[in-house]
């Protein structure tokens, strides 16, 4: 309980005083009752509550000179609320302590999940560049398998034309393969024109591929005989180079004596000048003039 002292005697005091027990008061009849309408506070009215105010200013001074000190009770529903408002206080400063360690635990989990989610980006980028490598691995591992293994020796289409355009076909895009398919023509279609022209063809790869040892087999394979195929003057040409190449000059020169004789007079022009260069680079002599056609009697 509280007591007033007795040096207060002053009017604001009092006002004080006043204001607190109808605030407690206020309190109570509030929770109470329904909210009353506002005080509409006019001159009167003022007036009136500044007597009322001096009566009891009067009356607390009396009581107190009579020896008689005023003692005011707080109100314990009072009382009460003010517990409950600092409990409410105290939990809501522990709600703000919580919440502030709640949002540094969610910047520290965004932080790392930015971290995570770059480390797995980084991750999969590795990923997809070990998968492109292995692939490129594994189909240079299956062509390194498909070139060493045996030769195939039955035709894939069933017709020698058909193998020859499509070893030819392939041959352009890649040679590696195209060999194979070329060295497969030979071996399932032996004695055709089909496979002598393989083997020309085998021989330009050879040269391309800078194996003009090859070259030779290959093209002396294919002139077997000396046969009359369109191929067959340029093919003799290509063989004449491939043998100055592999240091058998004598053996190229009796090549172009060769063309000289047989394909010289059925070439184009064309063919018959790049004889005629080979010959001069190589320094072979020169050569007799074809014989002409026999005339026919009649």
């Amino acid at each position: 309980m509280l007591k007033f002292p007795a040096a207060l005697r002053s009017r604001n005091a009092l006002v004080s005083v006043l204001g607190i027990v109808l605030i407690a008061g206020t309190t109570t009849v509030v929770a109470q009752t329904t909210p009353l309408e506002p005080v509409q506070w006019d001159k009167r009215r003022l007036e009136q509550l500044d007597r009322n105010v001096r009566r009891l200013e009067r009356a607390v001074t009396q009581r107190n000179a009579a020896g008689d000190p005023v003692i005011i009770e707080p109100d314990p529903e009072v009382v009460a609320l003010q517990g409950r408002v600092g409990l409410m206080d105290r939990r809501l400063a522990d709600m703000e302590a919580t919440v502030q360690r709640v949002n540094g635990d969610i910047e520290r989990l965004t932080f790392q999940l930015d971290e995570a989610g770059r480390d797995n980006t980084a991750l999969a980028n590795r990923l997809r560049d070990a998968e492109g490598r292995l692939r490129v691995i594994e189909a240079a591992a299956a062509r390194e398998a498909e070139l060493n293994s045996p030769i195939p020796t039955t035709s894939p289409t069933g017709d020698a034309v058909r193998d020859l355009t499509a070893a030819a076909r392939l041959a352009a895009t890649d040679p590696q393969r195209g060999e194979r398919a070329l060295q497969t023509v030979i071996l399932a279609w032996p004695d055709t024109p089909q496979a002598r022209e393989a083997s020309s063809r085998l021989g330009d790869l050879r040269v391309a591929a800078g194996d003009p040892a090859g070259a030779v087999s290959a093209y002396a394979t294919a002139l077997q005989g000396w046969p009359t195929a369109p191929w067959a003057p340029s093919t003799t040409l290509e063989l004449a180079n491939a043998l100055n190449a592999t240091d058998r000059k004598t053996q190229a020169c009796t090549a172009l004596t060769e063309f000289t004789r047989r394909y010289a007079e059925t070439s184009s022009p064309a063919v018959r000048t790049r004889a005629t260069e080979a010959r001069n680079r190589i320094g072979c002599p020169a050569a007799a003039p074809a014989a002409p056609p026999a005339r026919r009697g009649g």
